[in-house]
């Protein structure tokens, strides 16, 4: 069977494209790197445009009801806990509520929404490996070395 290396970029419509990009570039912290605003509808963002072109894409004309559930979850990693919390902080001064911060052993997991209502999840990884599904609360404000042996207790013996 042909293998696959991995998630190349995920789109997602939008019903207020200008909304959107303006979170997923000002709150976000994605870069833009390319976009056609007036003619196809779509925006390119990258959190690393020079490696990875495009790794998200907004696009105008979101066809779903109200209230719909089309999307689980999008997820992006990032580098370090202190990194995790400063979104925390950064989602908090832009008042998006946070559904919740948890630790799956392997990862933390900060889960908030969207302008539009979709499911995101910031992550960063542990390396620990601990069995799916794990989700206990945890306190971004503990130091990143208890929040890491916390972690690291959850591997089974």
């Amino acid at each position: 069977m042909p293998g696959i290396t991995g998630l190349g970029h995920v789109g997602i419509y939008a019903n207020d494209i200008m909304k959107q990009r303006d979170f997923y570039t000002r709150v976000m912290g994605l870069e833009i790197a390319d976009e056609d605003l007036e003619g196809r509808g779509m925006c390119f963002l990258s959190s690393d445009p020079e490696r990875e072109h495009h790794e998200f894409v907004l696009m105008k004309g979101k066809e779903a009801p109200e209230g719909a559930k089309v999307i689980q979850q999008i997820s992006f990693i990032v580098p370090s806990i202190d990194d995790l919390r400063e979104h925390y902080h950064r989602l908090l001064d832009e008042n998006v509520k946070i559904d919740r911060i948890v630790s799956h052993g392997n990862a933390f997991g900060m889960y908030f929404f969207d302008p539009e209502g979709n499911r995101i999840e910031l992550y960063y990884k542990t390396g620990f490996k601990v069995p799916q599904p794990h989700g206990d609360p945890i306190d971004l404000e503990e130091s990143n070395e208890k929040l890491l042996a916390d972690a690291k207790a959850l591997i089974p013996a």
